[in-house]
């Protein structure tokens, strides 16, 4: 009979901690998440400065920048869509600042059937987040040479073809031309991870729930 228990306990007990260590994993991974969360709000909301000479991907990631300048008429459109509206437009336009630096800014989403209106040569001031979006991995689609579209923000290449610094800025206000700012932002950046560690946890005690009945049916035959 203590065989019997032995090997269901056993085995309940390995089980219910490989489940309750899975989500106490998630519950550390959701407090690793939030900081991260925290991080970017925080250097989104901080005060504008010019941009860098040479910034760094890591250390200036989202950093406010204030750029004075000119519109250039080179642009690319890259997909994307808005739940209220339907497919469109990133566009992506050359811009020329007042000091002669070549950069990138990000003006926001354009609907599908605007797309194809020239970009005219237009001085603005741009307020933004300096970004370095990680959209690019080997199932990305290479630009269409016939219609320009990109499928993703690959900042290096869009600037060799924009005859840019690889510098992108995405505006915080509109720009004109009817298209809408996509500021930066930590909004869609998912934190689900106590929804996995509810998951795992309930798993957990369900499979206590579990051993200590069929460890009561061991019981009542013995």
């Amino acid at each position: 009979m203590a065989r019997r228990f032995f090997l269901p306990l056993f085995f309940g007990l390995i089980g219910a901690a490989i489940l309750l260590s899975l989500g106490t994993w998630q519950v550390r991974r959701m407090q690793w998440k939030e900081a991260i969360l925290a991080d970017i709000d925080s250097r989104i909301a901080a005060a504008p400065v010019a941009i860098p000479a040479t910034p760094d991907p890591e250390r200036d990631r989202f950093l406010p920048v204030e750029v004075t300048g000119e519109f250039l008429p080179a642009h690319v459109d890259v997909l994307t869509s808005r739940k209220e509206i339907g497919a469109g437009y990133r566009v992506v336009q050359a811009f020329v600042t007042e000091t002669g630096r070549r950069i990138m800014v990000d003006r926001g989403f354009l609907p599908q059937e605007m797309r194809g209106l020239p970009r005219e040569a237009v001085a603005a001031e741009i307020t933004g987040n300096l970004h370095w979006p990680a959209e690019v991995d080997s199932f990305t689609p290479a630009p269409d040479p016939k219609s320009g579209l990109w499928f993703a923000r690959d900042v290096p290449a869009m600037a060799e073809a924009l005859e840019t610094e690889p510098v992108l800025v995405v505006a915080r206000s509109p720009t004109g031309d009817g298209i809408d700012p996509l500021p930066v932002d930590s909004a869609g950046i998912p934190n689900d991870h106590l929804g996995y560690a509810i998951t795992w946890f309930s798993l957990a005690f369900g499979w206590v729930g579990m051993t200590l009945l069929f460890l009561w049916r061991i019981r009542r035959r013995t």
